[in-house]
């Protein structure tokens, strides 16, 4: 039998829950810690920060991600820490089975970790905890904290604290994590789900030790000549569709080897077709020789879901501005196939825009 507890972020939550929850840590536990696949800076920087919280309470966490991220979040505090599932197999299993607790951040489809890591998460007999804000959690978490509404996993994970009246316990380390995901899953505090709550959050991060301008400097100002070529090659390959205010780019894997590329070079390429006047939809298809995909990344503006459009057609989901898919054709085809869906969005497309 499954038992999901939903706690919400507002004076509605359960007392009892967070009552339930201090007594299940009122002990020490064997904790990991799971982001999904690909791990972006919210997923690492919410998993850095609950290891180090689980930590300093006595707990014995352990950070067990499906495979490697981008080296610009590798200087995150604990990083040396954290486990690949793919490259340390036999490590990451045993971490799993010795676990009480399986944190699951930033992601709520046991799907998104792959199949091998899904299948070792799935014999799982301890209590799964889920925090995350992406549509449509499925139920397999004992706790489920999901607040679509919130700008990213990392602020929600400072809720968490702050309901368990540990904000107090945010050190610097601690602070540097959750402010990095927040800054990546907000474009850098631009995007409309940035609110003033999260502004009060960042302010509290940065007294309690976040260096935001070296933070910043980590993340984006670490670019390989490299990753700038193919930054410039996608922009190339930019395609501007003006009746359906739509734009995409295409890279191949031909295009990724001839400029080196690396894990998080293609993060947020996506967004300079959403940049260009007029357009309020754009994507990014990235060719994928290795695991035979086609990687997907889907932008929006206005009332536009690219969650529901990825969904759909393109075996993915997210947010309603911000989601991902995948595609199993060739790369031509996965471009003819959406081509020939667009234009059934027309009206969808000419009418979402922000005041």
């Amino acid at each position: 039998m499954k038992y999901t507890i939903i706690l919400y972020i507002c004076t509605l939550m359960n007392k009892s829950d967070i009552k339930e929850i201090k007594v299940l840590f009122a002990t020490p536990q064997n904790v990991v810690i799971v982001p999904h696949k690909n791990p972006d800076g919210d997923a690492i920087g919410a998993s850095l920060a609950m290891y180090h919280y689980l930590k300093k309470k006595g707990h014995h966490p352990t950070v067990v991600s499906p495979n490697d991220y981008p080296n610009f979040l590798k200087w995150l505090p604990g990083s040396k820490d954290a486990l690949k599932f793919d490259m340390q197999n036999r490590q990451s299993k045993k971490a799993i089975e010795e676990a009480s607790v399986i944190f699951i951040l930033d992601f709520n489809a046991l799907n998104r970790v792959g199949d091998d890591m899904q299948n070792t998460l799935q014999e799982f007999k301890g209590i799964f905890m889920m925090i995350d804000h992406h549509q449509q959690p499925e139920d397999f978490a004992k706790y489920l904290f999901s607040d679509t509404s919130i700008c990213s996993t990392c602020q929600m994970v400072y809720h968490y604290l702050e309901k368990l009246d540990d904000v107090e316990v945010i050190d610097k380390d601690i602070a540097t994590c959750i402010y990095t995901g927040i800054m990546t899953d907000t474009g850098s505090f631009r995007f409309p789900s940035t609110t003033s709550e999260t502004h009060r959050i960042v302010a509290d991060l940065i007294d309690k030790g976040a260096d935001n301008a070296k933070i910043y400097n980590n993340v984006y100002d670490t670019n390989s000549y490299g990753s700038l070529q193919l930054l410039g090659k996608a922009l190339t390959n930019l395609v501007v569709i003006p009746e359906l205010k739509t734009a995409y780019i295409v890279l191949s894997q031909a295009e990724l080897d001839e400029f080196d590329f690396q894990k998080g070079d293609t993060e947020g390429i996506v967004n300079y077709g959403l940049s260009v006047e007029d357009v309020i939809f754009a994507a990014i298809f990235i060719e994928d020789v290795e695991q035979k995909i086609i990687k997907i990344s889907f932008r929006s503006k206005g009332s536009f879901s690219v969650n529901k459009f990825a969904r759909k057609h393109f075996n993915g989901g997210g947010h309603d501005n911000a989601a991902g898919g995948k595609s199993l054709l060739s790369l031509e085809d996965t471009i003819t196939k959406f081509l020939n869906i667009i234009p059934k969005f027309k009206k969808e497309l000419l009418t979402s825009y922000e005041e």
